[in-house]
């Protein structure tokens, strides 16, 4: 597949230069317009010509189509990690791996919320967490904890060998207090409406 696939962006990459080339000569009159008008009544009055044309074409489409398929394949396989079994292959999407971390950081009573996002590449499984905490920790102890439990968890989920690396953003510090307060005026404001009963207006 990838000599498939490098001979298929080699020839694309060819028809794209030619095709350039032949229009930098164009616009710079290096190529006449007798010449230009000669080509194609000859592709025009000979079969043979037109045939070949035509072929050349088709081939640019099939090329083209390829590279397409290519593309969108590489993209699927970004966006999965896979490894095998004795019973054969297996998928993970990366945002099974995504929810499984968010699930897992709630059993952290320090982190006040977290979200991440996983990138497969070859050298392995990359981790961008952010995450806010409350401000009654150290940052370097917590992060440290927060990088070692995602990067255990997920090997051993994953069950890989390839290395996880766990990269941390903080993005604000928070106190239990402004949670708590928050708790309590948004169950106020839900029993004030429980009780207000039904309101009448005036006209």
């Amino acid at each position: 597949m990838k000599i498939v696939s490098g001979i298929t962006r080699f020839f694309y990459t060819l028809i794209l230069v030619l095709f350039g080339a032949c229009l930098i000569l164009i616009a710079l009159n290096l190529i006449p317009k007798e010449q230009i008008i000669e080509i194609v009544n000859s592709v025009y009055q000979k079969t043979n010509f037109r045939m070949i044309t035509g072929l050349a074409g088709l081939l640019l489409i099939a090329v083209s189509l390829l590279v397409i398929q290519l593309a969108i394949s590489k993209l699927e396989r970004q966006k999965t990690i896979a490894f095998e079994n004795p019973d054969g292959q297996v998928t993970v999407s990366l945002k099974a791996i995504e929810d499984f971390i968010k699930r897992m950081s709630s059993q952290i009573s320090e982190v006040k919320e977290l979200r991440s996002k996983v990138i497969a590449t070859k050298k392995g499984v990359i981790v961008d967490v952010n995450v806010t905490l409350f401000s009654e920790i150290s940052i370097p102890n917590i992060t440290e904890k927060i990088q070692s439990i995602i990067k255990n968890r997920v090997q051993d989920m994953l069950g890989i060998e390839e290395p996880i690396m766990v990269r941390i953003h903080i993005n604000k510090l928070t106190g239990k207090e402004d949670v708590k307060k928050k708790k309590s005026k948004q169950k106020e404001k839900e029993e004030e409406q429980k009780f207000r009963g039904i309101e009448y207006s005036e006209e």
